[in-house]
């Protein structure tokens, strides 16, 4: 109830992109185990000819999760913030209706397409942005569609303040617009030169200057779609679930204009030692330590937000989630920086550390949050309360082993390579050749393909949980105002 006017809010798309964060989560996550053991037992590559290969899947892997997954997860929980922190419900506009629908149409034909070229090896070949051309076309269309939503249900909103939350989707949306932009300008080779193929096109920059762009996009895409809005989503559903109130609004908006101030130029860590300006990666290393501020500043507000109400962690397992995925995040942006001094950056760039930190901020950070989220809102759009608590508890602890089997694997994997590569006699020659690194690690890559499948099984629990519950959950007469009610 609003002013005495009671609003219905209209879920059509938020389940939509819920059937598709599920759907696209099981194929990022299946290939990146495939991936894995791949690395560990190179014979696997063999089994599909050349669509099985690493080469083809491990793009199909990173955008199947960063792309279909996670934005899928982002998509679902704005539909559904944005509508009950705005108290405005799609259905009173046809016409944001209708932008919404596209939306998911497009976004949905678009990740499709994704999978059949990348696994024809149709790519620009270019990290996070590998799809071609007419592929960026449509991101464009449903990315500037998926704006329209968010400034439309925003101008015909009943609440005036906007929930922290909202700041976050925002800044998502504008940054990635930017970004996006800048970094996927490409020349169609066809319609230039009249040879190739017709998809294939060349990026509008070259050497240093493509590098360049490339990872200031590549670094803000983690930026701005693995962390940005997941901070957003769990700014709404922890205070939410656990029935407190953030612990602190102004540090959550002292750490979102931090965030976006800094985030912005740390993207030259990726290419320290290399023939970038001496000065830019020396700016990227400086501001990845200064990003520690706003990140720890987020987390910490996030965990003292259950100050006093520690005790829920033992009867909810939906705080749990959000709880460890906060300390993954701590974890996670302590690493990045830590990684970015140079002098640690000389053993650490181009290792198994690399992976290791990426993941222990996704699977520990993205996942888990997004997860939480969709169990939240699952008895709210279904009207049916969560399908299997033992479920819930078994999937969450298979999956922080999964985590830590994979992260602590790589710190040693990836610690080890970068010895192992500077390691010099005293005639100053090298003491290893490749292949002993590579003979070295074996091990190490197959607990990490192990860890990979625990969270992957994980996973699966947690789809076939959502699937029971959207099917057979006890049918609930009137919406939970806070915890989750879900099945002993």
């Amino acid at each position: 109830m609003q002013d005495g006017v009671k609003i219905e809010y209209d879920y059509t798309i938020v389940k939509a992109f819920t059937y598709t964060t599920i759907l696209f989560g099981i194929i990022g996550m299946l290939v990146g185990v495939i991936l894995a053991f791949q690395l560990a037992y190179p014979q696997l590559n063999n089994l599909a000819g050349e669509y099985g290969t690493f080469g083809r899947l491990r793009p199909l892997h990173t955008s199947g999760a960063i792309f279909g997954f996670t934005l899928s997860g982002i998509f679902a929980s704005w539909y559904y913030i944005g509508q009950r922190v705005l108290k405005v419900s799609l259905k009173e506009s046809p016409f944001l209706m209708f932008i919404a629908k596209l939306h998911f149409i497009l976004y949905f034909i678009t990740i499709l397409l994704a999978v059949v070229t990348l696994t024809m090896g149709i790519t620009t070949s270019k990290e996070y942005a590998e799809l071609e051309w007419p592929l960026d076309i449509l991101i464009v269309l449903w990315w500037v569609l998926w704006g329209i939503s968010i400034f439309g249900l925003i101008g015909i909103r009943r609440e005036r303040t906007l929930y922290i939350s909202l700041w976050y989707f925002i800044a998502c949306f504008l940054a990635v617009a930017t970004l996006f932009l800048f970094n996927n300008i490409e020349i169609p080779t066809y319609f230039v030169s009249g040879y190739g193929s017709w998809i294939h096109s060349v990026s509008a920059y070259a050497g240093t200057n493509d590098a360049l762009v490339q990872w200031w996009f590549a670094h803000n895409a983690v930026g701005f779609v693995l962390t940005v809005p997941i901070i957003g989503i769990i700014y709404y559903f922890l205070p939410k679930e656990s029935g407190q109130n953030i612990y602190s609004y102004k540090l959550s908006i002292l750490a979102f204009w931090g965030l976006l101030f800094v985030y912005l130029w740390a993207g030259g860590h990726h290419l320290i030692y290399s023939t970038v300006p001496d000065w830019m990666q020396t700016m990227g290393s400086v501001m990845s330590i200064i990003l520690i501020v706003p990140s720890w500043g987020s987390a910490i507000n996030m965990l003292l937000t259950m100050k006093g109400e520690w005790q829920q962690l033992q009867s909810n397992t939906l705080i749990k989630f959000m709880v460890l995925a906060s300390t993954f995040y701590m974890l996670s942006t302590i690493e990045g920086p830590i990684q970015s001094i140079k002098s640690v950056n000389a053993i650490a760039h181009f290792t198994d550390w690399i992976p290791g930190h990426v993941h222990d901020g996704t699977l520990g950070w993205v996942v888990f949050v997004i997860m939480a989220a969709l169990f939240h809102m699952a008895p709210r759009i279904f009207k049916r309360e969560l399908y299997s608590k033992s479920l819930m508890d078994t999937q969450f602890w298979l999956q922080t082993t999964g985590i830590v089997l994979y992260f602590t694997s790589m710190w040693v994997a990836g610690i080890t390579q970068g010895m192992m590569w500077r390691a010099y006699d005293e005639y100053g020659s090298l003491v290893y050749s490749f292949i002993d690194t590579v003979t070295v690690l074996q091990p190490y890559y197959t607990i990490r393909a192990v860890g990979g499948l625990l969270y992957l099984v994980g996973f699966f629990m947690f789809s076939y949980n959502m699937y029971k519950t959207i099917v057979c959950g006890r049918i609930l007469d009137k919406e939970p105002i806070n915890a989750t009610p879900v099945a002993p």
